[in-house]
């Protein structure tokens, strides 16, 4: 038996740590459902040092503002800013506008096989903010809101109550973020003194605590919690943001906000060991002693406060979560490699849980900025629920999936009623929406399907988990409704079911072809697999497997070749671009084996790739993508060669964060979410006997199974 892996020390010997003020060197602590991003003070005290620099090389493309595009260059770590926000599962608001707009101002009906059918897609690729073509303003109104609120800011000020602007003020600064404990401690000399900070945030309950020892506090420092302007853009077609602020003194220690900003109200509780004065839209703990506590409870409702609302319960109950949560599910350790390159990797492996746990574990599938700032106006995309959570099942922690999976049962109704509009039975799921599960207008977003089998594939990983019977007939109505719109989408022609237009694949290179793109390689399989898949739990459950949904799986369209022999992007013309995501990858790595696909073919592919891609327009979960496949086909050095492929959009800052693009994606949160679950298909293949590449040494424990392959026959 292998010694069991030291998971203190494993853990520890990655914690971050600063020692000077970076525009992307921030630390973040929560628990999921919200979240706190802090600088090199320990506190959110220098936010214009690290707000957003809009990208200056922005693109104009089919006539709409675009996002910005990477240019033919290495991205340096100082083109990055992250932002100090407060940011929760919860908090939301939607803006006012001048006049009345109507979803239905936001579709435009494409001709199909099976008839007309509608589509929100009147929404191009602009940001909030950007001016929008009056055609467009429904569309981008719906596709913005509601917007994901900052709900405040905990800051370091002085003693006429102003806050810092330059962080050179700091000298001598050591910031870690201690992973083992989810605790930051900062230090560092300020104005003559010497200042400890230390920093927790609370693993169930919505708040956050802070402890500073400093001679400043007898000077008058203090510490404020302050609410800013929302930091979202306005089009011009919306209002100003009504917001109000109303103080409640309870005692000389405990100050209450009820804060309202638009639709959004939420409660703010803050208690100190010292003194609270109160301004229009701060309140400010200050003593007369070298050592000051403040604990701020934030609420959706208005309502319950937790019994403990102080400093030590706090951080006791934080480190009792944390050491839990590394000392349960799984490891992996890269220790007694000697290839300069593993600890880089288990660096990466190591910080990416810890930010996923922070970020990713909420009730809600979560942005791809997660709680730490908004891109996309905070709104999360299905297609990537996928990245963020189906390593924690692979990972031994499937419960942090619960959470959010359960969101879906609640939104089962508007996807089915997206499903009825455009006249397919089941339940269509939206590419981005929100807590009320609305579609949002997009003009690339509402023709891509492969979100469609998500939720089929994480229910699975929690049942390989070892979900019982109960859990099974709490959550098929979920895997009904999702296969019968799967299976009612395909169309038969010649015996064989394919995906017709309109549709854009995972590789939205094609969207100028979406009334004529058809049967997209990966998304051939994954709906083969997945209905295979449904009818197990059908089985799973004393059900008669589905005909429908049998016949349907069994003869999917086979993926389209190109005249070198490797897999196509999709079947119709221009069958493969090579740029962006290289998801015909995805029908054989990501998705165990298919009778769909030929491993030697899919080898060749991969080979492809690796020789004529262009990684320059690539994202950072194209790297687990390809290591996923590589690990499947039996090549783990490969597949580690993979998640280390020198690419500007895979470079992870000291903090873990994977940036991808400056002023605007500069996290992302997919990438992390991917890499684990890579390791997790690595670190199975060694298991099951695959070689390892000289100079590495893989130890793992407590992995979870990956899903099983399906043994369908090939139709004749």
């Amino acid at each position: 038996m292998p010694e069991a892996i030291d998971r203190c020390r494993l853990v520890r010997r990655h914690n971050p740590v600063l020692t000077s003020a970076h525009p992307a060197d921030v630390l973040t602590v929560g628990n999921g459902d919200i979240a706190l991003t802090v600088d090199i003070s320990g506190l959110q005290t220098f936010p214009s040092f690290h707000e957003l620099v809009p990208d200056p090389h922005r693109v104009v493309r089919d006539g709409l503002s675009g996002l910005p595009e990477q240019r033919p260059r290495a991205f340096d770590a100082g083109d990055f800013q992250i932002p100090l926000r407060t940011q929760s599962t919860w908090g939301w608001y939607e803006t006012r506008t001048e006049r009345e707009l109507r979803l239905e101002d936001a579709t435009t009906v494409y001709e199909t096989s099976r008839g007309p059918v509608p589509y929100l897609d009147r929404m191009g690729l602009q940001r909030a903010g950007d001016p929008i073509d009056d055609g467009f303003v429904a569309g981008a109104w719906y596709h913005f809101n509601p917007r994901r609120a900052h709900l405040g800011r905990l800051s370091l000020v002085r003693p006429d109550g102003t806050g810092l602007d330059d962080p050179s003020a700091l000298t001598d600064v050591r910031t870690e973020l201690d992973l083992w404990t989810g605790t930051i401690q900062a230090e560092y000399v300020l104005d003559g003194e010497r200042v400890r900070v230390t920093t927790v945030a609370d693993p169930r309950d919505h708040r956050f605590a802070v402890r500073v020892e400093s001679g400043l506090l007898r000077r008058g420092w203090g510490v404020a919690w302050v609410f800013d302007d929302q930091p979202d853009d306005l089009a011009a077609f919306e209002l100003p943001l009504a917001e109000e602020t109303v103080w409640d003194q309870r005692t000389e220690r405990h100050w209450y906000a009820r804060r309202t900003v638009e639709t959004l109200t939420y409660g703010v509780s803050v208690r100190t060991t010292g003194s609270l004065r109160a301004g229009a839209r701060s309140v400010v703990a200050r003593t007369d002693t070298s050592g000051l506590e403040v604990v701020v409870t934030l609420t959706p409702d208005q309502g319950r406060q937790p019994d403990k609302d102080d400093f030590s319960a706090v951080s006791a109950s934080a480190r009792t979560w944390w050491v839990e949560h590394w000392s349960a599910g799984a490891a992996v350790s890269l220790a007694g490699s000697t290839d300069a390159r593993a600890p880089e990797l288990e660096r990466r492996i190591v910080l990416s849980q810890y930010l996923m746990a922070v970020n990713s574990a909420g009730v809600t599938p979560p942005a791809e900025s997660g709680l730490t700032y908004n891109t996309w106006s905070g709104k999360f995309h299905l297609e990537m629920h996928w990245w963020h959570a189906a390593h924690f099942p692979m990972w031994g922690r499937g419960q942090l999936l619960e959470r959010s999976i359960r969101w879906y049962r609640g939104a089962l109704e508007a996807a089915e009623a997206t499903a009825r509009r455009q006249g397919y039975r089941g339940a269509r799921w939206p590419k981005q929406t929100d807590p009320s599960a609305r579609e949002s207008p997009s003009n690339i977003g509402v023709f891509l399907l492969w979100q469609q089998p998500h939720v089929i594939y994480l229910l699975e990983l929690l049942r390989r988990e070892g979900r019982g019977k109960s859990f099974l007939r709490e959550h098929y109505p979920l895997i009904e409704a999702t296969a019968d719109f799967m299976a009612d989408f395909t169309e038969e022609h010649d015996g064989a079911f394919e995906l017709p237009p309109p549709l854009i694949p995972a590789q939205e290179s094609y969207l100028v072809d979406r009334a004529t793109n058809a049967n997209p390689t990966f998304e051939l399989a994954y709906w083969s697999w997945a209905l295979s898949v449904a009818n197990e739990w059908r089985t799973e459950l004393g059900l008669e497997p589905s005909e429908e949904w049998d016949r349907v799986a069994r003869n999917m369209s086979r993926p389209a070749l190109l005249a070198d022999g490797t897999y196509a992007a999709i079947a119709t013309p221009p069958l493969l671009i090579r740029k962006d995501h290289p998801s015909m990858l995805m029908a054989l790595g990501w998705l165990p084996d298919t009778h769909l696909v030929n491993p030697a073919t899919m080898a060749a592919t991969l080979d492809s790739v690796w020789k004529h891609w262009d990684l320059q327009s690539s994202w950072g979960w194209d790297y687990p993508v390809m290591a996923m496949t590589a690990a499947r086909l039996g090549d783990v050095g490969r597949a580690i060669d993979a998640l280390l492929l020198p690419s500007p959009k895979n470079v992870f800052l000291p903090n873990g964060h994977n940036p991808q693009m400056p002023g605007f994606l500069t996290i992302y949160l997919p990438a992390n979410g991917g890499l684990l679950a890579a390791m997790a298909h690595i670190a199975t293949a060694v298991d099951r006997g695959a070689e390892l590449p000289d100079g590495w040494v893989i130890t793992s424990e407590g992995l979870g199974a990956l899903p099983r392959p399906r043994a369908l026959s090939a139709p004749e």
